[in-house]
């Protein structure tokens, strides 16, 4: 489905992660965790192509068609709930099946005269719930949800974890609903601070152990996100395979040494040692 590698993403001198992999799995649930500002939103863009990694691989398979609910729920104010949903016509196609506009509002709360409520006087909750629906009727096969669960109530909550239940494709949600986690997630994707990241098999009471396996009982109590700092070097010399380049900008944010240009010299002699930087010989 999607295949990430050693992914790099930074905003100012801000890390978010560096050297993340994982690859969705077919029919899974993946639940993604962490604090505010961790990155986990940046993720999704990258996902969806509407931003780019500072490094690594992304790789999306040729069949994956995505359905994307992001935070900003962009609906036509003017338009009736019912109208935003169908379109004026009374069959539509949700996935691949055909069924009553009506009938399908009505399972996202929307019942008799509610459905002819404006969108742009619809309560943040029912403008969750409209979005909602209008994402899961897209019918891709790779669901990517940002924070569906927000002003939710408890029908349409349930209506949600059945949805996805049911959803033959991958589905990826980001939540800080750990219960709603714990009901449905097969898989965690833990943004745990620091810049790191930790892909994990199991839903959320099964990561919340083993977190605190490694990392101490108290690990999964609320802090504050905090990154490693980003490394920048503008005139950064380094090895590669084919030999030595020079004056090259880059980022790195997972590397112990950064050697500094501070000659003129287009190329210079390196002595390298193992898990050592690179030094200068005497020219």
């Amino acid at each position: 489905v999607v295949n990430a590698k050693d992914l790099r993403k930074a905003y100012g001198d801000k890390l978010l992660f560096d050297g993340l992999s994982f690859s969705l799995p077919r029919g899974g649930i993946v639940g993604i965790i962490g604090p505010n500002g961790a990155g986990k939103t940046p993720l999704f863009r990258m996902i969806v192509g509407q931003e780019k990694p500072d490094g690594g691989s992304l790789d999306i398979g040729d069949t994956v068609r995505i359905a994307y609910a992001g935070q900003l729920r962009e609906l036509e104010p003017n338009k009736s709930a019912w109208e935003e949903i169908s379109g004026g016509v009374e069959q539509i196609k949700v996935g691949n099946r055909e069924m009553n506009s009506r009938a399908y509002i009505s399972s996202f709360n929307f019942r008799g005269p509610e459905q002819q409520k404006k969108v742009g006087t619809l309560s943040g909750g029912e403008r969750n719930r409209l979005h909602l629906a209008k994402t899961l009727m897209i019918g891709g096969n790779l669901l990517l949800l940002d924070e569906p669960t927000n002003d939710l109530d408890v029908d349409t909550l349930r209506a949600l974890e059945d949805a996805l239940v049911d959803f033959t494709g991958c589905a990826v949600v980001i939540s800080h609903d750990r219960w709603f986690l714990d009901r449905i997630a097969t898989h965690i994707l833990a943004f745990e601070g620091n810049s790191e990241v930790v892909w994990h098999e199991g839903n959320y009471q099964s990561y919340k152990e083993d977190l605190k396996k490694r990392k101490g009982v108290d690990a999964d109590q609320p802090h504050r996100v905090a990154y490693r700092k980003l490394v920048r070097a503008k005139r950064l010399l380094r090895i590669g395979i084919n030999g030595l380049r020079s004056d090259e900008t880059e980022t790195f944010g997972s590397l112990g040494w950064v050697f500094w240009e501070t000659t003129s010299c287009k190329s210079l002699p390196f002595i390298i040692r193992e898990n050592q930087p690179p030094s200068v010989q005497s020219l």
